[in-house]
């Protein structure tokens, strides 16, 4: 039970300060829109993750994430059922970072919540490859780096948090950024509108890029012979 708490509390830290970040800079990713709540934001959640990371990763692995819980189960590194847990109490730990956003600022404020980028001309199609795609490059970056063989130790936290800065920086132009399906229910269910109307794109998108970075991982990490003749 305490690694399913662990999930929370990581999750609800993620999304009270990365969504709190882009509340309270007014973070609008239109084109000619002030640059800096962008980059302020994309630090925001790299930060927390940095933090959650060396904070619960320890008891939990960090996921924070159902995307990377995803990847974990189909890597076989997470049990089906822990994996179930772990994205249960995710999307707990999202709804209450969101609620404690929400009596702080209202829900009038849009809560962080994510969603097509109409502004800059962003499609249904292009938001979901965005999102895709992102969140691929995202969840290999943690499998890579959590790998207990090929990992980079101590420094996965560091190296997954500012890979998920430069994700930020790349994606919210397009969708504003979810690569995480709790980060995106919570905010949109509360916040309504658009937010809400689009939300299946911020959960099959992550989703279908989580799984294919599990794919390309166990191709990369594998040590059978017929992998090692190249």
């Amino acid at each position: 039970m305490k690694k399913y708490f662990a999930e929370m509390v990581g999750t609800m830290v993620l999304v009270l300060m990365g969504c709190g970040v882009a509340v309270a800079l007014g973070c609008d990713s239109t084109v000619g829109a002030n640059t800096a709540s962008v980059i302020g934001t994309s630090l925001a959640f790299g930060l927390a993750v940095v933090a959650m990371a060396y904070t619960v990763g320890g008891i939990s692995g960090c996921h924070i994430n159902p995307a990377i819980t995803l990847g974990c189960l189909l890597t076989k590194r997470i049990s089906a059922k822990d994996a179930a847990m772990y994205m249960l109490f995710q999307v707990i730990g999202a709804f209450v970072g969101a609620g404690i956003l929400a009596a702080l600022v209202g829900c009038d404020s849009g809560l962080g919540a994510n969603a097509l980028q109409e502004g800059n001309g962003i499609t249904v199609c292009q938001g979901l490859l965005a999102e895709v795609v992102f969140t691929f490059v995202f969840v290999l970056v943690v499998l890579g780096t959590t790998d207990e063989k090929k990992g980079a130790g101590n420094f996965a936290g560091l190296a997954i948090g500012l890979s998920l800065v430069l994700v930020h920086l790349a994606c919210i132009y397009f969708t504003g950024t979810s690569v995480n399906p709790a980060r995106s229910i919570a905010p949109a269910v509360l916040a309504g509108g658009a937010a809400l109307n689009q939300l299946c794109i911020f959960i099959v998108g992550p989703f279908a890029g989580g799984a294919l970075a599990a794919l390309v991982w166990k191709f990369l990490a594998c040590d059978c012979c017929c992998c090692k003749k190249d």
